[in-house]
């Protein structure tokens, strides 16, 4: 289990015991049943204030504060466990690089497809590189759209992979794998394109720097390197920004 993920379950643990080793013995001693509601919506409380305190992301505060109060909604319901299990297993198919990297799954428009083409039109001999492809909203109009490039997708969430796989199947210029992007090498493209979360930013951009030869352009959607100013940002029209990176 990644360090960031042991850090945030470290802090709902340390939540829990703090409100239970209060609320229990108060309880105790008035020979009263520990309310449970009220205790979930405790800890929820106590763990969104170790969150900031530590100075988590404000998604991760927000999830600390609703975790104990939904995990006991969702327990006075009484359903069988098979159901969550199930549901899991479904989530893992598409939210896998969510679950094992802080990447949740997002998709790019039409208007992030045009920003991008007008900003690779005069790159010579395109080798182009999507981390984490999703289903190829990005690397798949970009292969119709110029056949003498070539475009390689890399995604490791079975479900979304596979739907990849098959929209980019019959493009000659698109190659689609199933693999990690941390894996993955990037030394032979000359753009290579993310749309991934504020979590891993700091860490690509240190691959992005060991491995993309000079002259190569790096892009992030949304979200930009800490620390690094960008060569150039493009607004597209629905608020998202292109974050663009010259080597």
């Amino acid at each position: 289990m990644p360090a960031s993920q042991i850090r945030q379950l470290a802090l709902q643990l340390a939540a829990a015991l703090t409100v239970l080793s209060l609320a229990w013995p108060y309880y105790g001693i008035r020979n009263e049943a520990l309310p449970w509601p009220q205790t979930a919506f405790a800890i929820g409380g106590v763990a969104a204030l170790f969150a900031a305190l530590s100075r988590q992301p404000w998604w991760w505060r927000l999830i600390h504060a609703f975790f104990a109060p939904l995990a006991w909604s969702v327990s006075s319901l009484a359903i069988d466990p098979g159901w969550f299990l199930l549901l899991f297993f479904l989530l893992l198919l598409v939210y896998r690089g969510a679950l094992t990297g802080q990447v949740p799954l997002y998709f790019s428009n039409s208007r992030t497809v045009a920003a991008i083409a007008k900003l690779t039109a005069d790159v010579h001999e395109l080798r182009f590189l999507d981390l984490g492809a999703g289903i190829g909203s990005i690397l798949i109009p970009l292969a119709r759209e110029r056949p003498g490039a070539h475009f390689c997708g890399v995604e490791n969430a079975p479900a979304t992979w596979l739907i990849g796989r098959l929209r980019s199947a019959g493009l000659a210029n698109c190659h689609w794998r199933w693999g990690d992007l941390w894996q993955t090498s990037l030394s032979g493209h000359n753009v290579v394109y993310a749309f991934l979360s504020p979590a891993p930013m700091a860490a690509l951009w240190e691959k992005v720097q060991r491995e993309m030869p000079p002259g190569s352009l790096f892009v992030s959607n949304s979200f930009a390197v800490p620390g690094v100013v960008a060569t150039r940002v493009i607004e597209i029209d629905d608020a998202r920004r292109l974050y663009c990176y010259q080597i």
